[in-house]
């Protein structure tokens, strides 16, 4: 899911230096909505690792 999250971000930056501000602007929100889910299965498995480490 990271490597979509950059993908979306390259999009975007490629986008935005040839001008098409539209399809960079979506390219970002679609970039930032993964990685903060990246970031929500990374804390879900970290804390389920520590939960299974304590049992």
């Amino acid at each position: 899911m990271l490597y979509w999250a950059l993908v979306f971000l390259v999009v975007a930056l490629i986008a935005g230096a040839l001008g098409f501000g539209g399809i960079a602007g979506a390219s970002v929100g679609v970039a930032q909505i993964l990685f903060f889910i990246f970031l929500a299965f990374l804390a879900i498995t970290l804390l389920a690792g520590l939960i299974r480490r304590t049992h």
